[in-house]
This record gives C-alpha cells, structure tokens and sequence, in this order.
C-alpha cells in the first residue's frame, strides 16, 4: 500500500509539473468552469429554503441556459467536460427546484400555504 502511495504521488506530481497542465490550470477552461460552480451549488442550497422563494421565471431561464452550455462544453474542442458537468448539475438543481415551484403555486391547496 505504501509503495502504491509513493507510485501515485509521483504520478502526480509529473501531472502537475507538465507544461500542458499548467496551461490548462491558468485557462478559461478551468477557472471559468471552477467560477461557474457557484450557479448549482447555491440551486442546491436553496432546496432547503421555502418554495415560496423560487423564481419560477429565472429557474426557467437557467434550466434552459444550462442545456445550451451543455451543449456547447461537449461540441467545443477539446471538450470541456468539467463545464459540462457543472451545468449538467446546475440542470438538475434547477428542474428539482422548478418541481418544487410548480407543486408549491399549483398543486399544493391553498389551506397550507396560510399556515
């Protein structure tokens, strides 16, 4: 186990002195992935606040904004997978909270909503 540690840390370590990876580290295709996180992870904290709260418009807007880039972080060469991830998240945040608003003002009866 002790040698598969030092094998991996010296992996890693060439990994990170690589020229290639340093490019990739002080490029747009990492900061503004690493940046755009921000966007789900605050859909994700916001599932533990009141529905009453979500902005059916915006949840409409970045649900759709998140499918476009989507698209546009698989077709960019290289592929920036980990915009694709981040706004394959933000996606799914923001359909959980799109449900969450459809069933607060529509299905939900008017009763609880006063309490």
């Amino acid at each position: 186990m002790l040698i598969t540690n030092f094998v991996m840390a010296g992996k890693m370590k060439k990994f990170l002195s690589s020229k290639e990876t340093r490019d990739w580290l002080m490029s747009t295709h990492f900061w503004g992935p690493v940046m755009n996180w921000m966007i789900p992870l605050a859909a994700i904290a916001d599932t533990q606040k009141s529905p009453s709260i979500i902005s059916g418009k915006m949840t409409l807007a970045l649900t759709l904004y998140s499918l476009v880039f989507m698209r546009f972080a698989f077709k960019v060469q290289p592929r920036n997978m980990l915009l694709f991830s981040c706004h394959f998240t933000n996606m799914g945040a923001q359909l959980t909270q799109g449900a969450r608003f459809i069933d607060y003002h529509y299905l939900e009866p008017k009763k609880s909503k006063d309490n």
